[in-house]
């Protein structure tokens, strides 16, 4: 993992996508020389220098790209699903570039020199995806790692290397019993070796010990033994910290609060504040420019289908606790609550009405919140306003909480793109595990993450 802006990114996916930006500007250098081959495989002078045009091509392909989820911790899901999103990229690709040509005649280079470039870009790139897939999954290129622990803390270990495809890069060893441990690990997992520490890391070639034990006190961790380990250049982390690396989200069971006094981030500022606010009201003009034709569409849907109000308001929980009113598109009954007790918004509601069930599929009920973020009540990237009724039950029963709201909430959120819809309980504690992150690492880059990954839970359907 490369630590960059705050959030951490897969090595293996920064040398990707240096390896298809090499790609895409050899392939519209090698789209001109074939293209005008039988004339010397030299283009016209009147083309001018052909770099600035092949750096564009890549610039919009790798944005495309990964709008549509190809450098995210999923891409290695099988090869169907890596040439679908290749050819949905590469088509939307297509299209841009059509665009640009038009509106900025003098980039355009020829249908025939750009249809060449386009193909070779496809094929490189299905060539270097179709590589990665299998040298991702060699032994030799995965960290080797070893948990100190056996207990649920450890299972949870286990757990995240088995479901999360970005975990691919992990390889656990085994895990490393203590003294009157629980085991809640399969026992063929178990490293039964009474040897020291540093010991059993070098017959077993690890990389990184993770401690993931509750009891540290009476001597319930080697401290002196991990200690030597440290010396050795093996790293050692804390489970909260393995998590936060490898999954993006602090984990509640893991937290304590001498490490989140201790860890880096949780910044505010004044100069913070003022970036993300002018961030907010570029982005929130923006998006009610280019979408206010869909919002028109989706009211006159709406009224038609069953009448007024097209509006929603409901007063949620913002930053610091502040209450205010939201705005959505109705997307169920006049009387969705008429008993008058609050409930959880299930994926699939029979409370929806038609318009309402797609306007929620493609996400534009919460189009008018971009009103809310225009007048500063949130922002357009933060964990998601909860109302104050289930704001004050789940803080009686989840830890942290209330550490959500030192921060604006958001239309969209990491927490969003991360897990998928979720009413519940246990539901609302996972969600909160990615809130904290976002709360403890929100920088504009992540800002931006989340956008491209919002595109990806609207193209295919993932998240919240």
């Amino acid at each position: 993992m490369i630590r960059f802006s705050r959030h951490y990114i897969p090595a293996h996916l920064i040398l990707l996508m240096a390896l298809e930006i090499s790609v895409l500007l050899a392939s519209m250098y090698l789209g001109v020389t074939v293209r005008f081959f039988e004339e010397g495989a030299t283009p016209p002078a009147s083309f001018g220098p052909l770099f600035p045009r092949a750096a564009l091509f890549a610039l919009v392909m790798l944005l495309i790209m990964t709008a549509f989820g190809m450098y995210d911790g999923g891409w290695m899901s099988g090869t169907r699903a890596v040439l679908l999103r290749i050819s949905a990229s590469f088509l939307t690709g297509f299209v841009v570039m059509s665009q640009l040509f038009y509106l900025f005649p003098d980039l355009l280079l020829g249908r025939g020199a750009f249809l060449f470039s386009l193909l070779f870009a496809l094929i490189g790139v299905i060539a270097t995806r179709l590589a990665f897939l299998r040298w991702a999954n060699h032994a030799s290129f995965k960290k080797r790692v070893m948990v100190l622990g056996t207990g649920s803390r450890a299972a949870k270990v286990e757990h995240f290397i088995r479901t999360v495809p970005g975990a691919r890069s992990i390889n656990v060893v085994g895990y490393l019993p203590l003294q009157g441990s629980h085991h809640y690990v399969e026992h063929a997992r178990l490293l039964h070796d009474d040897s020291s520490l540093s010991a059993i890391a070098y017959k077993y070639n690890i990389d990184e010990i993770v401690i993931a034990v509750r009891d540290r006190r009476d001597g319930g961790l080697p401290v002196a033994e991990l200690l030597e380990c440290k010396l050795r250049g093996i790293n050692v982390m804390e489970l909260s910290s393995f998590f936060e690396r490898e999954n993006g989200q602090l984990q509640i069971e893991s937290l304590n609060a001498s490490w989140i006094i201790l860890s880096e981030g949780f910044k505010q500022g004044l100069a913070r504040d003022a970036v993300k606010r002018i961030f907010d009201l570029l982005v929130s003009l923006f998006m009610m420019a280019l979408t206010l034709p869909i919002m028109l569409i989706a009211a006159v849907a709406i009224y038609l289908e069953s009448g007024g109000p097209v509006l929603y308001r409901q007063e949620r929980v913002g930053q610091h606790n502040k209450l205010f009113t939201i705005l959505k598109f109705r997307s169920m009954r006049c009387d969705a609550e008429k008993d008058g007790k609050p409930r959880w918004a299930d994926k699939d509601d029979d409370r929806t009405t038609r318009v309402g069930r797609f306007i929620r599929r493609v996400r534009i009920d919460e189009l008018p919140q971009l009103f809310n973020v225009f007048m500063g009540q949130m922002s357009f990237v933060g964990p998601r306003p909860e109302r104050p009724f289930f704001v004050d039950e789940l803080s009686k029963q989840i830890p942290y909480y209330n550490s959500r709201h030192i921060v604006k909430p958001g239309i969209t959120g990491w927490a969003q793109v991360c897990y998928a819809y979720g009413a519940s309980v246990e539901d609302a504690i996972e969600k909160l595990q990615y809130d904290l992150y976002y709360v403890k690492n929100h920088t504009l880059f992540l800002d931006f993450m989340v956008l491209f990954q919002t595109i990806q839970v609207v193209l295919w359907g993932k998240g919240q």
